[in-house]
């Protein structure tokens, strides 16, 4: 036992050294393709720290949010840099501009990451010892969320302005790029590949049923909406690399309804909630679950839909730029 617990410590202690390594050669690295990777690699060990911390719910978001699609947005950004520093300013002028800013902000931002850490640092040394949490509140009142997972019945019952907040934040984010470009994105063929080809037909059906597993495991294990709905949207952009089109019938109104479905849907919940308890978001406990698979089950399609076209904006072309 004791040399398990020593293995123990020493894996974790490699794995903090190795996330503070890896995150400052990201940061420090003059090279953003290679930063990108290192990004991505950050965040497949920082999952692997949530799975030591005893969050798998929180892992599961950070490998296909923080390290899967946001590398693959990170990416698809890059390679448009790149496409403007080449038409519009010049690849030369393009470099030293951005080695320019960085050491222009360099100094502040450090010095800005180091007063951060200092004050993280007094918080987290300032706490009791002995801290008396919510855990033991959300366990008393579980049976009343409509779920017997804590983290679905925090996320979708006690805090459900949470979520709500989290979707609209994603829909935002959407319009914000949709204003920058001033039109809906249309697909084109990005990558040609029998290999690639061959993996989008095997994947794309295991991770579509991957997500309909996590949505309805979400309710007693680890799972819910934002893990599935990562995940449908990781086969959705699978399927756009492989030169996926997306017909224009599903381009223009059906598009935003299923994008604002999952908030919409939200703020009819709220307004209903309103008028029969008197208080926002607070479910009748005999409708509960099935208030929560319902929220849920949107939820998942629109976080989807939204995480594929934030990649697909990256990629968009105009119509008479065709």
């Amino acid at each position: 036992m004791e040399t398990l617990s020593f293995l123990a410590y020493a894996f974790d202690g490699l794995l903090c050294v190795s996330l503070l390594l890896i995150a400052w050669m990201s940061l420090a690295s003059q090279n953003l393709f290679k930063a990108i990777v290192l990004f991505v690699t950050f965040g497949l060990l920082m999952a692997l720290a949530w799975v030591r911390l005893n969050a798998p719910d929180v892992a599961m978001a950070e490998v296909a949010i923080g390290a899967g699609l946001t590398g693959a947005l990170l990416l698809a950004s890059l390679a448009r840099l790149r496409e403007i520093s080449i038409v519009e300013i010049g690849t030369s002028n393009f470099k030293t501009n951005i080695h320019h800013t960085s050491y222009n902000v360099r100094w502040p931002l450090f010095i800005f990451l180091v007063i951060l850490a200092m004050g993280l640092g007094y918080a987290i040394f300032s706490l009791p010892e002995h801290a008396v949490g919510l855990q033991k509140v959300v366990e008393e009142k579980l049976q009343r969320s409509g779920v017997s997972n804590p983290v679905t019945g925090v996320l979708l019952n006690f805090r459900a302005y949470d979520t709500f907040l989290e979707m609209i934040v994603l829909l935002v984010a959407l319009l914000g790029i949709w204003a920058l470009e001033d039109s809906i994105p249309h697909t084109k063929t990005i990558l040609s590949s029998p290999v690639l080809d061959a993996l989008t037909g095997l994947l794309v059906p295991l991770l579509i049923l991957v997500a309909a597993y996590l949505l309805w495991v979400g309710a007693h294990a680890p799972g819910g909406a934002f893990q599935a709905g990562s995940v449908l949207g990781a086969a959705g952009v699978l399927l756009l690399l492989s030169g996926w089109q997306l017909q224009k019938i599903f381009s223009s109104f059906t598009l935003r309804f299923i994008l604002v479905a999952g908030s919409a849907l939200f703020l009819a919940v709220a307004a209903l909630s309103m008028l029969i308890t008197g208080r926002l978001l607070e479910y009748p406990p005999a409708q509960a679950s099935s208030l929560i698979f319902m929220l849920e089950s949107v939820a998942t399609v629109s976080i989807g839909v939204t995480l594929i076209t934030l990649f697909l904006s990256a990629f968009w072309e105009k119509e008479d730029e065709k």
